[in-house]
């Protein structure tokens, strides 16, 4: 009998090990994830309402146009604990249902405590239509101008 429980004893031992060596290692990409196509194509520009944010729950992302034109396409996790952030029109801001981090139509934080403002991707435009890059995205610190694409003028 003490064989026995010695044997089963062992047995548990590995696959306890197993199992921390699995959760340990990371993960690899699924095939699907990896041949997705992250340029997304949300629209023509003048689809998009100047103070307007519009969800692309395909892409995971919010494009915001700011009431100067410019657009940023912002992330929809907190940089708290990683909350799905839903805007809130009337109040004008993305607030966190986790833990009441609050964000601007810019992304930047105005109610703690998220650490940072919302992450985005990059936003470009040709032909007059907004397009996003899914497969990057771009960890900021705070808001500033240069992360705003506007569309060309016309002459």
């Amino acid at each position: 009998m003490t064989k026995l429980w010695i044997g089963l004893g062992f047995v548990a031992l590995i696959e306890v090990i197993w199992v921390v060596i699995a959760f340990l290692r990371p993960r690899r990409p699924r095939a699907s994830e990896a041949k997705a196509e992250t340029i997304i194509t949300a629209g023509p520009v003048a689809s998009f309402a100047p103070g307007s944010v519009t969800a692309f729950v395909r892409g995971r992302f919010y494009l915001s146009r700011l009431k100067d034109g410019g657009f940023l396409a912002l992330s929809r996790k907190c940089t708290h604990l990683g909350c799905t952030v839903p805007w809130i029109e009337k109040e004008e801001k993305f607030e966190c249902p986790c833990h009441a981090s609050a964000f601007d139509i810019t992304g930047d934080v105005i109610n703690p405590p998220a650490p940072r403002a919302l992450d985005i991707h990059p936003v470009f435009i040709e032909n007059n239509i907004v397009k996003v890059d899914t497969g990057k995205l771009i960890k900021r610190s705070e808001f500033r101008a240069e992360q705003v694409t506007y569309p060309k003028k016309k002459m």
